[in-house]
């Protein structure tokens, strides 16, 4: 069964560009991927778009389709009415390469910005020892693939070109929440994501775990935990008068 689709692609660099009309076959069991490389072999040569493995899981054909970030590999065409004009356009948060293709590299800039895990001084290799609950704890993170879906939804960023330079959005402080949970890393994560990374800019929409792929709740069991280590540390006069005294001994 196939039929003949309506889409709005766009087309253009960093200078500008448009949304163009084209009409395309669709068939049975596609995903938006598939069209857009229908269109490039018939009737878009030219047309850019990233992508790698058509599986959802190296996050490269990150777009917005009717303007909701998606992936384009995991979009499938039965979720449209045949008479809906279906609108492809790049992520709006990074600033336009060509047609679908964004600058993302503000998210590896960002990722530079993360200390790496840092055990303790006198642990030697072979002595770590985690309780399974641990683990279990942070593995729910390692599932993300890096679309950056998470990051161009989140409006902190999206809506401020002038946060991007203070708040590393929620991939990295989701980052930032996994290493403070580890318990055997020695770095002092709470303040680092609190004065070098933007947590308190976060007002936990839950945007970004609304657009996940993996289904990382991103914001119940990263974000929101990290705001209140933060609080509690910040705020709690027990810790604080706790704090206080360790700093004397």
């Amino acid at each position: 069964m196939s039929y003949q689709g309506k889409f709005r692609v766009w087309r253009g660099d960093d200078e500008g560009g448009e949304l163009q009309d084209f009409t395309i076959e669709v068939n049975e069991g596609e995903v938006v991927l598939d069209i857009i490389h229908r269109l490039q072999a018939t009737q878009a040569p030219d047309l850019a778009v990233r992508w790698n493995c058509k599986a959802g899981k190296c996050g490269s054909c990150s777009a917005e389709i009717n303007g909701k970030p998606k992936l384009l590999c995991m979009t499938r065409m039965s979720t449209f009415t045949e008479d809906e004009v279906i609108s492809v356009t790049p992520l709006r948060t990074f600033p336009v390469m060509r047609d679908l293709v964004t600058d993302v590299s503000y998210n590896y800039q960002k990722a530079r910005e993360v200390p790496a895990f840092a055990p303790p001084a006198d642990l030697k290799p072979g002595e770590y020892r985690m309780q399974q609950i641990d683990v279990e704890r942070s593995q729910e993170f390692r599932k993300c693939i890096e679309c950056f879906l998470c990051q161009d939804t989140c409006h902190v960023i999206r809506d401020h070109e002038e946060n991007k330079e203070s708040f590393s959005g929620p991939r990295f402080l989701m980052r930032i929440a996994e290493l403070d949970m580890h318990p055997l890393d020695a770095a002092d994560r709470q303040h680092e994501a609190q004065d070098k990374h933007g947590l308190g800019f976060c007002n936990i929409t839950k945007c970004c775990t609304e657009v996940c792929p993996e289904h990382i709740k991103i914001t119940d069991n990263a974000l929101i935990p990290m705001k209140e280590r933060v609080a509690d540390r910040k705020y709690d006069p027990v810790v604080w008068l706790g704090n206080k005294i360790r700093r004397r001994a």
